[in-house]
């Protein structure tokens, strides 16, 4: 008989509950997505059902119907209530005892969690600090999977350092990224952001970002910058779901422009928030 132990309970393996051999859980075998609703509304969740499909597909997990997970998620919505929400929801390829190869007819765990989304004005007010830090990730970043203890790891230290986001640095010395959001500075009258490949993760909300700043009449310029370059940028802001775009007044040591989020910054704000209405 195969024994497991639970904190301090000894149990054979088939008195466990399945939950214990997700191989989400051993592996971070699995993928994921965040949305936002704002008044009532679901964000952008098209582009971010189709994001789901493609990291699906990236890490062969073909025996999900997207078309369910979409109706699951409107379903949590709506029984929710919150008019401002936050939805976070993951697919695993299943449980089974572990083992590197999996059985091809495992079923897929699904979790959902709707939490009310409470937005921080202060952010966008007085702007944030950021820090930068080693881009310790693998090398298929844009494929949303749940293997973020590089990304955990990056926040956490910049939060013991009194900062509120790590900004990414690859061995090359160019930013990839946020630990948690994706990177703009503002150089001139041009937005420059990192080019999407392999190691940058396909935002949905940089994706607006880019429309909004092409709508005020900006231009966009797709470039890797080293944090030398990016700490004489004019302006600086992230973009992450729950937040839309957060302007940055602190890299590391140095402020940014005159210490207050830019009028860009704020031009692109009010611009992205006309695809939310």
């Amino acid at each position: 008989m195969k024994l497991a132990m639970v904190d301090d309970r000894i149990a054979s393996f088939e008195d466990l509950d399945p939950v214990h051999f997700d191989r989400g859980l051993y592996f971070g075998d699995g993928v994921y997505e965040v949305l936002r609703s704002y008044n009532g509304k679901i964000f952008a969740l098209e582009e971010h059902m189709e994001r789901f499909a493609a990291s699906l597909a990236a890490i062969r997990i073909t025996n999900i119907d997207v078309g369910v997970v979409r109706e699951r998620v409107e379903r949590a919505f709506k029984a929710a209530g919150f008019a401002n929400a936050k939805i976070y929801f993951h697919a695993t390829r299943g449980s089974e005892p572990r083992s590197h190869t999996w059985k091809p007819d495992l079923k897929p765990n699904f979790f959902l969690t709707v939490s009310e989304l409470v937005d921080n004005p202060q952010e966008k007010a007085k702007g944030i600090a950021v820090c930068t830090h080693p881009d310790w990730r693998w090398k298929r970043c844009d494929i949303k999977s749940l293997n973020l203890l590089p990304n955990i790891l990056a926040r956490q230290d910049a939060a013991d350092r009194g900062y509120d986001e790590a900004i990414l640095v690859d061995d090359a010395g160019f930013i990839t990224e946020g630990a948690g959001s994706a990177f703009f500075a503002i150089i001139g009258k041009a937005l420059q952001t990192a080019p999407l490949s392999a190691n940058i993760l396909p935002s949905i909300t940089r994706k607006f970002v880019v429309k909004a700043v092409k709508n005020i009449g900006l231009a966009v310029e797709e470039r890797c910058l080293t944090p030398k370059q990016a700490t004489a940028a004019d302006e600086m802001f992230l973009a992450v779901t729950t937040k839309d775009i957060v302007p940055v007044v602190r890299f590391d040591d140095a402020v940014i422009g005159d210490g207050t989020p830019g009028p860009c910054t704020k031009a692109i704000t009010a611009e992205f928030r006309k695809f939310t209405t």
